[in-house]
């Protein structure tokens, strides 16, 4: 189908960066995902040091990868496609601008409680930011989702909800001094992330499969989905969810995970077709649903082998937040710009195994040789620094520049 947009109808902003959300936030997240690795590295390595009592370092670096990091790829996505899935128009130009804005302030402020101190006036900087960022981004895909009255969008707009007080805990931690609260924020956000990460996934995997193979086939390419694998997928996450923050029982969150990396293993068979490796926008996402398959096989067999529960963590950080973002955002920002996502940038390959590296240095070697873990983890941060550093002379150019066909977005 033509899209057709009449000159004279066409929104225009004052850059081509603030035309879609997807691509300042892209933007800018694959900036803070360098940044704020270089700091992670300088105070894990012991060259820096945060300036308050009051922060848990290891915290202040998992506050920031999910409120920071995955929640700008989250709402550049979002305000992209829900403006595909609805028809409205989403924010753009200033009112696109002051969304990041606040987005923008919270990191300045997060940033500098870690090297300057004055923790009260940085954390109230941070706070006004991410709730500003964090009620405007849901409140602009509420009212659209409410519009044209697609109710079955509820669940990722409940989840976007549940961000916002998930990272209302964390501030509410630091500021009363219960700590218990900040873990709870912390883990609360990382499954709502992963939530959204398997519900989006589920929509768009298959879809990309069948859409990218079918483009140089003769024959249409269709892909295995049941509804019964989605609903044991959600319940039994659910259950893992709350299990492991507030009920960690090592049979349910054993049993817990076990199903939902049966399940959706079971569902990434379905989807498999041996033509994706040919592919690297298809490979990608496949490997990022296998990592997390893998992730929640650790999950089950944790509290048996007594491995670090934190190794755990960081397979499903990296699956489902590093691989899965940097495989989204490098297929939406060639098709919202105009591209041919049949040809991506030659370095795509390069960024995805980057991003595997990180992977296997953060959490297969330590479970293979734990007296070198310094050196694995400071090797997993390398490489996620390299892969977005290459993401960023890839696809920033694209993402900064009008589409070719002209059309706005």
């Amino acid at each position: 189908m033509l899209q057709i947009q009449s000159p004279n109808q066409r929104p225009s902003s004052p850059l081509a960066i603030l035309n879609l959300g997807f691509r300042i936030f892209f933007v800018g997240g694959s900036v803070f995902a360098i940044i704020t690795m270089l700091l992670w590295m300088l105070m894990f390595t012991g060259h820096s040091s945060m300036q308050t009592a009051d922060i848990n370092p290891l915290y202040w670096h998992a506050h920031e990868m999910l409120y920071g990091y995955a929640m700008a790829i989250i709402v550049g996505f979002l305000l992209t496609a829900v403006k595909t899935w609805t028809g409205i128009m989403m924010p753009y130009g200033y009112r696109l601008g002051v969304i990041f804005g606040f987005w923008l302030l919270a990191r300045i402020g997060w940033s500098a409680v870690g090297l300057a101190g004055n923790e009260t006036v940085w954390l109230t900087l941070a706070i006004v930011g991410d709730m500003g960022f964090m009620l405007l981004s849901a409140y602009a895909v509420i009212k659209a989702v409410l519009a044209v009255k697609q109710y079955k969008q509820m669940g990722i707009v409940s989840k976007l909800v549940l961000l916002t007080l998930g990272n209302m805990l964390c501030y509410w931690s630091i500021f009363s001094g219960e700590q218990s609260y900040f873990r709870v924020g912390i883990y609360l956000g990382l499954y709502l992330v992963m939530g959204i990460v398997l519900t989006i996934g589920r929509r768009v995997v298959p879809f990309f499969i069948e859409r990218g193979l079918s483009f140089d086939s003769d024959q249409e390419v269709k892909v295995k989905n049941s509804k019964l694998l989605d609903g044991l997928s959600l319940g039994s996450f659910l259950i893992f969810m709350l299990a492991d923050i507030f009920y960690p029982q090592p049979y349910l969150i054993s049993i817990s995970a076990a199903v939902v990396a049966l399940v959706n293993g079971v569902r990434l068979i379905g989807w498999y077709q041996p033509r994706i490796w040919q592919k690297p926008l298809l490979w990608s996402l496949f490997v990022a649903f296998l990592g997390m398959c893998l992730s929640f096989v650790l999950f089950a067999v944790q509290p048996w082998l007594n491995f670090a529960h934190s190794i755990a963590v960081h397979a499903l950080a990296l699956s489902g937040v590093g691989m899965m973002t940097v495989s989204m955002m490098s297929r939406v920002s060639l098709g919202h710009t105009g591209r041919s996502i049949h040809t991506p940038p030659k370095t795509v390959n390069f960024i995805f195994i980057l991003m595997v590296f990180a992977f296997i240095f953060r959490v297969v070697m330590p479970l293979v040789a734990l007296e070198y873990y310094l050196t694995w983890v400071i090797l997993a941060q390398s490489a996620w620094i390299a892969c977005f550093v290459l993401f960023g002379i890839s696809y920033w150019p694209i993402l900064a520049k009008q589409r070719e066909d002209g059309l706005f977005g």
